[in-house]
């Protein structure tokens, strides 16, 4: 499925500008007692070059929660597969997402800009079955292979803490992982996985 190039194109200029106009960045060590502490703080090799081991197309092995924050233990697996680009002079990067639910194909799209003066990335999201940019992006860094990017929303009514997690300690094997959490970060319920493995060109 192929996106005509000035789509994008709006897409990342309203993005960017929403970006170093209104974001409250967040990010935050491993674990800290209060995640949202560290808010505005990038970790001391935060970069624009943080995401190059993303680039290309990959394979992707998904392991999905059936039921978020109900205490389930019951996992699907699934297979999609994933392209990113780098844009805008290397300070963002554009992720497709192709996957199949019942039957039907699904289609994400993510876009990532890194904010040279707060040296934080943006993570923003959007998909067919909402069909609209998301209105809470994550937000943080990189710090020794692991970036970790934060954000408040809400799940069934509650207030959550929402997590994404990117692994690339083997950057040709990288891991993004998501949680949710109910107690602004005491404790999260990691609620999917994708395991990716690059696609030879």
């Amino acid at each position: 499925m192929k996106h005509p190039n000035k789509i994008i194109l709006i897409i990342l200029i309203a993005i960017a500008s929403f970006s170093l106009t209104g974001q409250n960045p967040t990010t935050h060590k491993s674990q800290p007692t209060n995640p949202m502490e560290l808010l505005t703080i990038p970790s001391p090799t935060s970069s624009p070059t943080d995401f190059d081991f993303l680039q290309g197309k990959w394979k992707v092995h998904n392991r999905k929660l059936k039921v978020r924050l109900n205490n389930s233990n019951d996992w699907e697996q699934f297979e999609s597969e994933l392209h990113m680009k780098k844009v805008l002079n290397g300070l963002g990067n554009v992720e497709n997402y192709y996957a199949s639910f019942n039957g039907k194909p699904f289609e994400g799209l993510a876009v990532r800009l890194f904010n040279p003066e707060t040296r934080l990335w943006t993570i923003y999201w959007m998909d067919t079955n909402g069909m609209k940019m998301d209105q809470h992006p994550v937000t943080g860094s990189f710090e020794k292979g692991v970036g970790k990017f934060y954000a408040h929303d809400t799940f069934d009514g509650k207030e959550i803490l929402v997590i994404y997690q990117w692994d690339a300690t083997n950057p040709k094997q990288p891991i993004w992982s998501q949680a949710f959490s109910v107690d602004k970060g005491k404790t999260w319920e990691w609620n999917w996985e994708m395991r990716l493995s690059k696609i030879p060109q």
